[in-house]
């Protein structure tokens, strides 16, 4: 349950059968879990519900995609941070991204393929909305993980999960000419509670910052996701949950495709007081408003996520 790969990060196996809520390998699975999102802010999640043919498919779904004009791409708007097109950065040349907003739901599906092909396309909706709820499942479980390892009763994680909305984020790296650098995606931590990120055609990039500050790479496969806490969760568990540094660094010859379920708070947040005690004194406003944290990103900027959060909320 808690063995580790070549890599410092934890690995989590949703593949075993015996692991059922309330069983020994549950509980165990849910310690492992949390400690690795307080010691790195993430932990690998071996996860086989994706079938390698529906990964197939999301892949080709990507490169219809991304091949559209780019007049096309910009198209995808909005006035909330990054779930526009993001692209064609001088700064950052490899990158380029589109955000569906409520991919969970054929009709955020249907909604972002009506901009990106007006006609429609059905066979892209069909495979980026079961792909999304996978993720989904797996962005529910981890929460009652860390709910049920806490001690928190399951009723408070329950309206967690269903004041929740989420982003599906495609991305696209291109390989790098001979006078731009390998940086795929700026060191960062996500505004998120949870991000779940999976490399999808089985190239290597992203790196995970431990916790004593080292760069870990996390191994590509399809059936291994990156569970990451962002700085919601952080806040949430009192400081307890680190939120997760990474960044991608583009070492391959060929155009890498990566998927990012990110998921946000529509309700205020409270601390839960369990998380609260000598050991672990109260570091942040009880009551957290996720959009306005947003908001206040978008307008400061603070790069450091704890100089953020603290500028946000700490008291």
């Amino acid at each position: 349950m808690g063995s580790q790969s070549q890599s410092p990060l934890h690995v989590v196996d949703f593949t075993n059968e015996n692991m059922k809520p309330g069983t020994d390998a549950w509980l165990s699975a849910c310690h492992v879990a949390r400690t690795a999102l307080e010691d790195h802010g993430c932990f690998i999640a071996r996860y086989d519900r994706v079938s390698k043919e529906l990964c197939d498919s999301v892949v080709s779904a990507l490169e219809q995609l991304f091949a559209l004009p780019l007049e096309t791409k910009v198209q995808k708007t909005s006035d909330k941070l990054f779930r526009g097109y993001l692209g064609q950065l001088s700064w950052l040349p490899l990158y380029e991204s589109l955000g569906v907003d409520n991919p969970l739901s054929m009709d955020g599906c249907q909604k972002f393929a009506h901009i990106m092909w007006p006609q429609g396309n059905q066979s892209f909706c069909e495979s980026v909305n079961e792909y999304a709820k996978l993720l989904g499942e797996l962005d529910h479980i981890a929460k009652r993980m860390v709910f049920e390892s806490y001690g928190l009763e399951m009723k408070r994680c329950d309206s967690f999960i269903e004041s929740s909305n989420y982003l599906l984020r495609c991305m696209q790296y291109r390989t790098a000419k001979k006078d731009e650098n390998d940086l795929g995606l700026w060191s960062h931590t996500d505004l998120t509670t949870i991000s779940i990120v999976h490399q999808l055609n089985n190239l290597n990039g992203l790196e995970i910052k431990m916790a004593e500050g080292e760069w870990s790479e996390v191994d590509a496969s399809p059936n291994l996701f990156v569970v990451m806490a962002g700085d919601a969760f952080q806040v949430w568990s009192n400081g307890r949950i680190r939120s997760c540094e990474h960044r991608v660094i583009m070492n391959e010859k060929k155009t890498r495709y990566s998927m990012g379920l990110f998921s946000f708070i529509d309700k205020k947040v409270h601390i839960p007081e369990e998380l609260v005690n000598e050991q672990h004194p109260l570091r942040y406003k009880p009551i957290f408003d996720h959009d306005d944290f947003i908001r206040f990103y978008d307008k400061m900027k603070i790069k450091d996520h704890n100089s953020r959060i603290d500028a946000y909320c700490g008291i």
